[in-house]
């Protein structure tokens, strides 16, 4: 009788599951998972190297294509690093604008996380309905930065500019009518803030309309408890951060055991789940939408009744005001001298992490005291958390290993770097 050996399988590239460029060999005894290799760097396109010939103020768009679901979150991190090794204050009502989209980023990398992780285990419906809410998050970063993805509007000392005082509105065209048309500017007739009042007023209800689709569906519990499960000394020892941590019953939250920017002054829950499987990661991602809601909204209201300035007033590192470049020929000097040039970092080197949507994302930087960076390094948390793979899909089925990327929200333009 022939003897049965393990087969290999390669799974992805070309996988939609596999989320772009992930290629995983897959050693199968039938169809359960013996070990699972991944294969990475297909995406690597040298974001650290790269740096080190770029000015800083040059190298902060790189960081919103990191992972590009979370662009401003990875602009945030890195200026937070600059800041320390420059010393420099940044305005409060600064700190708020960067909390506030941070926490709208947090939004934007949930939703898209649910809608796919829903439509790889076979559900189809999250994904339209998540995009529904993400098309409104997407306009309030064009509205400041005039990006709907890579914003570069984090700035070293605070941010590109201050918030609008109106909303772009849509215009009737062939294929719409006057009437749809009024229909969708709506809640676009007032400020910027009023605009995104009105999103936090309305989210819970969606986030309710999530729950009803997932939350109790029996297929969807099949599809995720007791798959992937982590206990809470191997999510430690593994690295893990984030959700994929928080999930196995740790309460580690950066914004709340070392806080950055304002977040010490909000007031805000961290959900931790109990048995480390993929439905309490779930869980736990459904409810950080929730607490991010209340972060924003609190911004909100923080922001309409405080106005003051948005960047720093050092000319050396932040540009001057279009109205002093026009007036003032130091303050033009300046502004050439910024963008040509740059600014110098004293020697040193500092690490610094925020709190990103899928774990701990630090950026550690070295300086030799010229206007590059002598060495960059990106910290990203859905690289750590791969690593795990194997040990999280062994003896599972070939099936679980598209429920157990889904969980661990992975985005390759920060595995890869």
């Amino acid at each position: 009788m022939a003897e049965i050996h393990n087969y290999t399988l390669n799974f992805g590239p070309q996988h939609p599951a596999a989320h772009g460029v992930l290629r995983l060999v897959l050693e199968l005894d039938g169809e359960v998972i013996q070990r699972s290799d991944p294969h990475i760097g297909l995406l690597h396109r040298a974001t650290e190297k790269l740096a080190e010939s770029k000015t800083y103020i040059q190298s902060l768009p790189y960081m919103d294509r990191l992972d590009y679901m979370s662009m401003m979150v990875n602009e945030h991190a890195y200026c937070l690093t600059l800041e320390k090794m420059l010393d420099l204050d940044v305005p409060i009502r600064a700190q708020y604008i960067r909390v506030m989209f941070s926490e709208i980023t947090r939004l934007l990398n949930h939703l898209l996380w649910v809608g796919a992780h829903a439509i790889d285990c076979g559900a189809m419906t999250v994904l339209l309905f998540t995009f529904r809410e993400r098309e409104d998050l997407i306009d309030m970063y064009e509205a400041v930065s005039g990006a709907r993805m890579h914003a570069a509007y984090v700035r070293p000392g605070g941010v590109y500019r201050d918030l609008p005082d109106t909303m772009p509105r849509h215009k009737p065209n062939k294929v719409r009518s006057a009437k749809a048309t009024e229909a969708l500017n709506r809640n676009r007739n007032g400020s910027f803030l009023d605009f995104v009042d009105d999103f936090v007023t309305r989210f819970p209800n969606f986030l309710e309309e999530y729950h009803t689709l997932l939350t109790e569906n029996r297929i969807w519990k099949q599809r995720t408890v007791d798959i992937g499960v982590v206990t809470p000394e191997r999510a430690l020892n593994l690295g893990f951060t984030g959700a994929m941590l928080r999930g196995s019953g740790i309460a580690w939250d950066l914004r709340k055991k070392q806080p950055y920017e304002v977040y010490d002054q909000l007031d805000f829950d961290i959900p931790v789940g109990k048995t480390g499987d993929t439905y309490d990661r779930y869980l736990v991602r459904m409810e950080e939408m929730k607490q991010s809601n209340r972060i924003i909204k609190q911004c909100v209201d923080w922001l309409r009744a405080n106005p003051g300035p948005v960047i720093s007033s050092n000319t050396k590192v932040a540009p001057p005001s279009r109205e002093a470049i026009k007036s003032n020929m130091e303050d033009l000097i300046h502004h050439f001298k910024l963008f040509s040039e740059g600014f110098c970092v004293p020697k040193g080197e500092a690490y610094a992490a925020v709190e990103h949507p899928k774990g701990e994302f630090g950026i550690y930087l070295v300086s030799d005291g010229a206007n590059k960076p002598y060495r960059l390094k990106i910290r990203p948390p859905a690289f750590v958390h791969l690593a795990a793979l194997d040990e999280m899909s062994k003896g599972h089925m070939i099936a679980d290993a598209v429920a157990i990327i889904g969980t661990m929200d992975i985005v390759f333009g920060e595995v890869d770097r």
